[in-house]
């Protein structure tokens, strides 16, 4: 397929070097290829805990003999092909390898367990299912075999279920094979009976506007639903966002956010690929991994969510290590605390640290702040609108465009929004209004300067006594308690209020005491006395989504336990109801 440059300046889309709006027409697979050529001996991939690095050639070689290998196994286009698996290097391959014969990627979380896993499998109508044999908790064969216990009486590939009708074949990635299932390597095998000119002819006819990834939400509310994203949508998306961090064929950048999340294909995977910038990947977060990736590989960009870098500053052995090149890179998945952005700063060197902000439904970049903006646009901002995004505030009872530093909902429209919910007509009308604008249930301000504000969502603001309260407002000023390591505010039942304040705290590894008057006469000394928490519940960790969103819901129920409220909890929805 020929790419055609839309809005272009005429220097190369890959090499990043013109920083302008730019869309390219152009599918995974033509855009590897494409990298391959121009950069054949550049580092692509290098992981520190295991003897995998390839050049960008090496590596397309190798995408293109797993898309050999499915095509084989009887994968065609517009096939789901699932991966359940932390970042090993069969994920990056599988990406590609599937985008190549135009198969849907559907990335699967890996906290899952089996009734997370059989909605999804039935919802998503996957093909294939990639896999590996577990990840924390979990058990991924013993999981499989209690959802398909006949799968074992099978041969590889002959998998059939009534329940599951498109299901047919599990690939494992890991020393041995399980019974039913193939072995990742066989697929480089089987892609021998396929011609270089079959996986060609397929590739030509691909289209930059199919559906190549179905991301389920992280489902912090109800049940995951199935984003279908487009190649338009993730390349230029990808492209932007690594344009606002300068990034060119000489970076390289850590990725220690899971790939299953927009926050690993796209503002990771897909940003360094259109700039030709070295991935640098961890299987799964660890803080020592994580700064020992970005000292010993001399990484220049690394990203993550605000909970990964402090738990980096928190580690003991954060002094021992040295940043010599690392200048840029992202901090997003969830509320970036103006405290922590300084820090990453300070204390790592990244100078030209970005936000983003946007959701897995806007592919999933709306705004983003630059390498070259001011500090305290990149610190208390989450940026302009990314080119070809439009983005408002309304006002969520009336829809109407609200003013300069009035708050409303965040909403915004472009080549980014996603196809829609996978098989979900009436959750994708809820979304995406008949003007084509995503309302994503953020609140967020604008200045003068077209700079966003996220000041919290709509459901979780806390209404006390007829009194607006946002939570995002009151964990800003908490950070800056010297004993406070994290924070997350939640609001909970009352009956004389409707609702009421719960301060969530992590305390610092130093702290020894801390008491919750000491936290209610901070917030009292700082801010108006309807905002000082009624609870403070002191805790080791927050519940998170393995992409690193903290669960506020999971902390409201916890709380309401906690302090038993939950006389006050039915009452409010007798009345509510």
């Amino acid at each position: 397929m020929a790419e055609q440059m839309v809005q272009t300046e005429t220097t190369d889309i890959i090499t990043g070097k013109v920083f302008d709006t730019q869309f390219v027409e152009i599918t995974f697979g033509k855009l590897l290829d494409r990298v391959a050529g121009m950069f054949p001996d550049r580092p692509a991939v290098k992981y520190i805990d295991r003897p995998y690095e390839r050049t960008w050639k090496e590596f397309n070689e190798e995408c293109n003999r797993v898309a050999k290998g499915l095509i084989r196994m009887g994968v065609k286009k517009g096939d789901h092909v699932a991966i359940w698996a932390t970042n090993v290097p069969e994920w990056l391959i599988t990406m590609f390898a599937s985008a190549k014969i135009g198969a849907v990627l559907v990335t699967v979380n890996t906290n899952y367990k089996v009734f997370e896993l059989q909605y999804l499998l039935k919802q998503s109508d996957s093909k294939v299912l990639v896999m590996t044999s577990g990840f924390k908790d979990v058990d991924y064969v013993k999981t499989i075999y209690k959802l398909f216990p006949d799968l074992p009486t099978y041969a590889p590939g002959t998998y059939y279920n009534e329940e599951f009708p498109h299901l047919q074949s599990f690939v494992y990635i890991g020393e041995s094979t399980p019974a039913g299932m193939y072995h990742f390597d066989d697929l480089q095998g089987l892609g021998g009976y396929i011609s270089d000119k079959q996986l060609e002819l397929v590739g030509e006819s691909l289209r930059h506007s199919d559906v190549v990834n179905m991301q389920y939400t992280s489902g912090t509310t109800g049940f995951p639903k199935g984003v279908m994203l487009t190649h338009y949508n993730i390349v230029n998306n990808g492209f932007s966002i690594g344009n606002c961090m300068k990034l060119t064929e000489e970076d390289r950048f850590c990725i220690p956010v899971p790939f299953f999340h927009c926050f690993g294909v796209v503002l990771s995977i897909m940003a360094c690929v259109t700039h030709g910038s070295s991935m640098v990947p961890l299987e799964y977060y660890n803080p020592i991994k994580f700064l020992q990736a970005c000292q010993d590989e001399d990484c220049t960009a690394v990203n993550g969510v605000p909970t990964m870098f402090i738990a980096a500053f928190e580690h003991p052995d954060f002094p021992k290590y040295k940043f010599r090149r690392l200048r840029t890179g992202i901090m997003a998945g969830s509320p970036c605390p103006a405290k922590v952005m300084q820090l990453v700063v300070d204390k790592m060197g990244m100078k030209d640290i970005t936000i983003v902000f946007g959701q897995t439904e806007s592919s999933p970049g709306c705004t983003q702040t630059r390498a070259d903006d001011p500090v305290d646009v990149r610190v208390n901002t989450v940026g302009r609108p990314l080119p070809g995004v439009e983005c408002r505030i309304v006002d969520p009872e009336t829809g109407k465009e609200v003013g300069i530093g009035e708050q409303g909902e965040f909403c915004a429209r472009g080549y980014n929004l996603m196809r829609g919910y996978y098989k979900m007509e009436e959750a994708t009308h809820a979304a995406i209004d008949e003007d084509g604008w995503l309302h994503t249930g953020d609140l967020a301000t604008v200045d003068a300067d077209g700079n966003y504000r996220i000041t919290g969502r709509i459901k979780d603001m806390i209404i006390r006594g007829g009194e607006n309260i946002y939570p995002k407002e009151l964990e800003e000023l908490l950070y800056t308690h010297p004993k406070v390591k994290d924070v997350q505010v939640v609001g909970v039942p009352s009956e004389a209020y409707g609702e009421e304040v719960t301060a969530c705290i992590v305390l610092r590894d130093f702290v020894k005491e801390c008491t919750d008057t000491e936290i209610k006469d901070f917030v009292r000394e700082n801010m108006a006395r309807h905002k000082v928490p009624s609870y403070v519940a002191f805790m080791e960790e927050f519940p998170m989504t393995a992409s690193g969103k903290i669960q506020k819901y999971k902390l409201r129920d916890w709380a309401v336990e906690k302090f038993g409220l939950d006389t006050a909890r039915k009452k409010k929805n007798s009345q509510t109801a």
